[in-house]
């Protein structure tokens, strides 16, 4: 098994387990290989070490604490974070920005939502008061993840 680094456009680095090179090419031509954080398919390897089993004579290897924030740990907070954020919230779609008002004014059981709004329906809700976040979800979470 292999175990790649790869990096998709926008600079998303993450791992690919493959059972060849061969088989990390044939996946990558046909499209097989998406970014989990943006769904981009347009990816490339990173350079990788290969991990070694050093005795301890010549010196222990280097531990990260387990909380040290690295890349990849943030995107991991980040993916974990926006997962909850999906787990507590009900989707309403394009209704979004009038749910939002029914919400607000007491029309509608009160309860967190998540949806999609235009940029100009987003600046109406803030002006009325509406507290509002823009957070855009990565495609692999909209649908099944596996």
């Amino acid at each position: 098994m292999k175990v790649l680094n790869l990096r998709c456009t926008h600079d998303h680095r993450f791992e690919g387990w493959f059972s060849s090179d061969a088989d990390f090419v044939a996946q990558d031509e046909r499209g097989l290989i998406a970014c989990p954080l943006c769904d981009d398919k347009a990816i490339s390897r990173l350079p990788s070490a290969p991990r070694l089993n050093v005795s301890t004579q010549r010196g222990e290897p280097e531990v990260r604490p387990a909380g040290e924030v690295t890349e990849v740990n943030a995107q991991r907070r980040w993916l974990k974070a926006v997962r909850e954020m999906m787990d507590k919230t009900e989707d309403v779609g394009d209704r979004f920005p009038e749910e939002a008002r029914r919400i607000h004014y007491g029309e509608a059981q009160d309860r967190g939502i998540r949806g999609r709004a235009s940029s100009e329906d987003a600046e109406a809700l803030r002006d009325e008061g509406i507290e509002i976040v823009a957070l855009p979800v990565p495609v692999p979470l909209k649908g099944t993840i596996q």
